[in-house]
């Protein structure tokens, strides 16, 4: 017999997912069980909680309240269960995880390799598609990566790192605009904006050296994308000045299709964010961000002054 609880936990689920099919492949269960369970749901409730079409599922003015208290019930149950499993010290279950793409792939990749080794119980389900990631916070990850202003709202915002970029262009350019002696003649050059996802608000760069001079630069370019990876590979081709982590141009530093230019400047630092819904978090998502903030603020923090970067044997 289904109890109530467990009944709340697959109709938060198929909100979630606004889909009874990823509902029940993320349940383990067969999609007409799922179906059955809420349809009774609706049925002892005396309200329609899902509108659903041979497309998509959405929430009905009843369902969307039902649903934002629900899920809070929920997961207090799941937390529950996890204090009585001794889950705290092993953590374990589904981590979903939302973040942009070339900041999961330049940045996170090893990290997310370590962490499943140290906790093998752990399954992650990665989303970095999907430019909207913000906005889908609470319906389909349990933990939202950002980078830059801090998110506004209600949801909860902690900062775990922060990265700093370098100024890149390719020999083939250089050789036809010449070489910027100071942040200031970047005004003569083509800039490649980067925009970024929630909006098409374009990434200022703010310079400084040695932490000391600042200067806010608004850059202009024939471009504007905001894809990281078309960046790199458009200032590989001759299209202009780039702003890349150094992790990110790394092997176009390699290959010698870029070279860092006006290297006693660094822009930045841009503060990296784990938004969640609530602080109360399980096991799984606590310990995975106090890794993950360890981990970057070793690596890619900018460095203090006598600070050393850590080195990996």
């Amino acid at each position: 017999m289904v109890t109530p609880l467990q009944t709340m936990e697959l109709f938060v689920e198929v909100a979630r997912a606004r889909s009874f099919s990823r509902a029940a492949v993320t349940l383990g269960m067969p999609k007409s069980t799922l179906s059955r369970q809420i349809a009774e749901l609706e049925r002892s409730l005396g309200v329609r909680l899902l509108s659903r079409t041979t497309r998509k599922v959405d929430l009905t003015d009843a369902g969307q309240r039902y649903y934002d208290r629900c899920r809070h019930l929920v997961a207090e149950a799941r937390l529950a269960q996890e204090e009585v499993r001794d889950l705290a010290a092993t953590p374990a279950g589904d981590l979903r995880v939302n973040m942009p793409v070339d900041f999961g792939a330049d940045f996170l990749a090893e990290a997310f390799v370590d962490f499943a080794r140290r906790f093998p119980q752990v399954t992650f389900h990665l989303d970095s598609a999907a430019p909207d990631h913000a906005g889908r916070v609470f319906q389909t990850c349990d933990v939202a990566i950002e980078i830059g202003a801090q998110p506004a709202g209600t949801r909860i915002a902690r900062e775990i790192g922060a990265i700093v970029g370098y100024l890149y262009a390719s020999p083939g350019y250089l050789a036809q605009h010449g070489e910027p002696r100071h942040p200031d003649d970047l005004v003569r050059h083509d800039c490649l904006e980067f925009r970024t996802v929630e909006a098409a608000r374009i990434t200022k760069w703010p310079l400084h050296r040695g932490g000391e001079d600042r200067i806010e630069f608004h850059p202009e370019s024939r471009f504007s994308l905001n894809s990281v990876s078309m960046v790199r590979r458009l200032a590989a081709l001759d299209a202009g000045i780039a702003v890349l982590a150094e992790a990110s141009a790394r092997q176009e530093l390699a290959s010698g299709a870029l070279r860092r230019i006006l290297p006693e400047w660094e822009v930045g630092p841009y503060t990296v964010y784990a938004v969640t819904e609530t602080r109360l978090l399980p096991a799984k998502t606590r310990v995975f961000l106090e890794f993950l903030t360890e981990r970057l603020r070793a690596d890619f923090w900018p460095p203090k002054a006598g600070r050393k970067r850590r080195s990996r044997a």
